[in-house]
């Protein structure tokens, strides 16, 4: 386990008796994360920006909160780490004195297939993607007082409304937390709603070009996909939203409503292959 901590508040004031809702939100220091962070903070919750790598971005993140008033702090975890993942909770909770709303984004996405597939690959995704999110619901019902009602936000994939054999290792553990969302729902009421986020094609991602990105984008029945922005305003919904629990919430502009034999990230490649 390798945890640090970096935290910053408007008024360096003592963490136990927060002055307004508080948010974890895993992989917070880049790409839907980072747009997640700074969204709920414009809204006046408070954050626990987590990372794995990026502490320079984190800390970034940490910066523009509490900017807008906010109190914010950076911590690292490795996700893939039970140990290190219920460390990163505890943490969370004795700096801010509570815990109101755990937004699952982090995602190991590495591509495989079933011709590559491999047992680590996959247990590597189901520990970060699946074993992670369960975790911090768990400790969020553990920390939340009876009669409270705190929040889960998995982060899922449009895809799985919509299979294809790639990256199969990821889907399997996105399918596998889908499932989870659903259980966890059922378990963890009254006092943990748990709700999922089904972004699309959101940002460039892999080995996508621009251009490839800006084609596969368009590709929806609403001629565009989601944006970070989207994504953000989505989960706030649902954090916002006391009698949701147990869906998801598709955020996609319909792509899940096209069939495709191939990732929406190859589209535009397999496009120009066969033109």
């Amino acid at each position: 386990m390798n945890q640090s901590l970096n935290s910053h508040s408007s008024n360096q004031s003592n963490a136990s008796a927060p002055q307004s809702r508080v948010v974890l939100v895993t992989g917070a220091a880049k790409r839907i994360g980072r747009h997640i962070a700074l969204a709920m903070a414009q809204q006046g919750w408070d954050v626990v920006v987590h990372f794995g790598t990026s502490a320079v971005a984190a800390a970034e993140v940490v910066a523009q909160i509490a900017a807008m008033g906010q109190r914010a702090v950076a911590i690292q975890a490795d996700l893939g780490n039970e140990q290190a993942t219920r460390a990163l909770f505890s943490s969370a909770l004795e700096t801010m004195g509570a815990i109101h709303c755990v937004v699952n984004n982090a995602s190991l996405f590495e591509e495989d297939r079933a011709s590559t597939f491999s047992q680590r690959c996959l247990d590597q995704h189901m520990h970060a993607n699946l074993a992670a999110p369960v975790i911090l619901a768990q400790a969020l019902h553990a920390a939340t007082t009876d009669g409270q009602q705190a929040c889960v936000i998995n982060l899922l994939d449009q895809k799985l409304y919509n299979l294809n054999p790639d990256f199969l290792s990821y889907t399997l553990s996105k399918a596998a937390l889908q499932c989870a969302t659903t259980m966890l729902a059922q378990a963890l009421a009254p006092k943990v709603r748990v709700a999922g986020v089904a972004p699309g094609i959101t940002m460039v991602s892999g080995h996508q070009t621009e251009a490839d990105f800006s084609v596969a984008h368009q590709a929806t029945p609403l001629g565009y996909s989601s944006t970070p922005e989207d994504i953000a305003r989505s989960v706030l919904f649902i954090a916002n939203s006391p009698a949701i629990t147990g869906t998801t919430l598709l955020v996609d502009g319909g792509q899940h409503l096209i069939p495709l034999q191939r990732d929406v990230m190859f589209i535009a490649t397999a496009t120009e292959s066969h033109s």
